[in-house]
C-alpha cells in the first residue's frame, strides 16, 4: 500500500542580529517550531556573530549572513536601501513561504508577494520616548518614517508586550494589525543551591539598560554585584564599571550557569519591551529586583520588588532587604519561577504557527482566486 506523502516543510525566512536578545529570540522560537515541521533560513545583519552563535544557528536552521547593517548603526535613510532588495531576492532563490523580520525597517521597501511578519522587539523611536522621554532628534526622524512603513506593509506586526505596543502605537498610530506574543525562554528551570550574590546581565553601552545606577547601587550592597555583558558598543560607546564585578561578554551558557547560583537578579532597565534576562533569571529561581517601569509592571507585578530606575539608593534598599531576609527572598524567587511558566515556549510556539498558518492559507486563497 503507498503511504499518504508528507506535507513539504514551511520555510520561514527570519531576519536575525548577534547583538541584542533578538538572538535567542530566534533561536528559542525555532527550536520549538522545528518539530512542527518547520525549517529555518536565518539571515543575519549587522556585525558578525561569533563561532558558537553560528554553531548554534547551524543546528537550528541554516545561516546566512548578509553584509548589510542594522538600522540603528546607520546615518541615513539611504544606507538601508539595498536591505529590503537583499532580502527579497534572498527569499525568492532559496524559495521560502513566509518572511518573518525581526526589524520594521526591514520591511519597507520590500517587495515581495510572500507573506510578511514583521516583529518590533526595539526600535530607536519607541527607545527615545522610554530612555530620553523625549521625541526623536531631527537627524534621526527618518527612522520614524522607515518604521512606520515598515509596520504598516507588514501583513502582521507583533509586539512582545501590551506595554510595547502601546508605546508602538502612540509613537506611529493605531494598527489594526498589531498583535501580542510574549516572549519565552528555553533556559533551564533550576533551584540549586544558590550563593550569596546578585546577578544583572545586558548590554550595558545601551544608556537604555542604566547600568550607571547599577553600578552606583553595588558601592552600598551587602553582597556582591556580578554583571555580566559587553560595556563597549560597536560604536565605541561605553560604561565605566567600578563597584560592579563585571565579568565580561559571556556565552549564554556562562551566563544561565551564573544565574543558576545567584539568588537576586537585578535589571535597572529605563526601556524594556520585553527583558528576556529577567525571565531566564526566574526560571532560575532568582529573586527579581526590576525598574519600575511598565513593562517590567505587566509582567512581574507581585512577583518581584521594583525600584526608581533614576535612584541608586533604592536600588541598594531593595537589594540589601532580600539580602537580609531569606523567608522574603524565597518567597519572591518561588513567585518568579511561577509566573515564568506564563511564558512558556508552547504557548509562544502555538501563536506563532497561527500566525504562520493564517497568512499561508491566506496567500493559497488569493493565488487560486485569481
Amino acid at each position: 500500500m503507498m503511504m499518504p506523502k508528507r506535507p513539504s516543510p514551511i520555510r520561514i525566512l527570519m531576519t536575525i542580529d548577534a547583538v541584542g536578545g533578538v538572538w535567542r529570540y530566534a533561536m528559542d522560537l525555532a527550536a520549538s517550531l522545528r518539530p512542527q515541521g518547520y525549517e529555518f533560513l536565518f539571515v543575519g545583519l549587522g556585525p558578525q556573530p561569533s563561532v558558537h552563535q553560528e554553531k548554534e544557528a547551524s543546528e537550528l536552521g541554516r545561516l546566512h549572513w548578509l553584509q548589510a547593517p542594522l538600522d540603528w548603526m546607520v546615518k541615513s535613510e539611504d544606507d538601508l536601501s539595498l536591505v529590503g532588495p537583499a532580502i527579497a531576492n534572498l527569499a525568492h532563490a532559496e524559495a521560502v513561504d513566509l518572511l518573518h523580520l525581526n526589524l520594521p525597517s526591514q520591511a519597507a521597501a520590500i517587495e515581495t508577494k510572500l507573506p510578511v511578519i514583521v516583529m518590533s522587539h526595539s526600535c530607536v523611536v519607541t527607545w527615545f520616548a522610554g530612555v530620553r522621554c523625549e521625541a526623536v532628534p531631527l537627524d534621526w526622524q527618518w527612522h520614524h518614517k522607515i518604521n512606520r512603513c515598515g509596520l504598516m506593509r507588514a501583513d502582521v506586526a507583533l509586539a512582545p508586550s501590551r506595554s510595547h505596543a502601546r508605546m508602538l502605537e502612540n509613537a506611529y498610530g493605531a494598527m489594526d494589525r498589531l498583535h501580542v506574543v510574549y516572549n519565552a525562554s528555553r533556559s533551564q528551570e533550576t533551584s540549586q543551591i544558590k550563593d550569596r550574590i546578585v546577578c544583572a546581565a545586558a548590554r550595558w553601552w545601551d544608556d537604555g539598560k542604566n547600568g550607571q545606577t547599577l553600578d552606583e547601587a553595588a558601592a552600598l550592597t551587602a553582597w556582591p554585584i556580578m554583571i555580566a555583558g559587553p560595556n563597549t558598543g560597536p560604536d565605541g560607546q561605553t560604561l565605566p564599571i567600578r563597584h560592579a564585578q563585571h565579568l565580561g561578554a559571556l556565552s549564554n551558557a556562562q551566563v544561565m550557569a551564573l544565574m543558576g547560583r545567584s539568588s537576586i537578579f537585578a535589571s535597572p532597565s529605563l526601556y524594556e519591551p520585553f527583558g528576556l534576562a529577567a525571565l531566564e533569571a526566574a526560571r532560575a529561581h532568582n529573586a527579581l529586583v526590576l525598574a519600575d517601569i511598565p513593562t517590567y509592571r505587566e509582567l512581574w507585578s507581585e512577583a518581584a520588588l521594583f525600584a526608581d530606575p533614576g535612584a541608586p539608593e533604592a536600588w541598594a534598599a531593595g537589594i540589601n532587604r532580600l539580602c537580609e531576609d531569606n523567608d522574603l527572598r524565597t518567597q519572591l524567587a518561588d513567585k518568579a519561577a511561577e509566573r515564568a511558566k506564563r511564558f512558556d515556549l508552547s504557548s509562544q510556539a502555538e501563536a506563532m504557527a497561527g500566525f504562520y498558518t493564517s497568512l499561508l492559507r491566506q496567500k493559497s486563497e488569493l493565488s487560486a482566486a485569481e
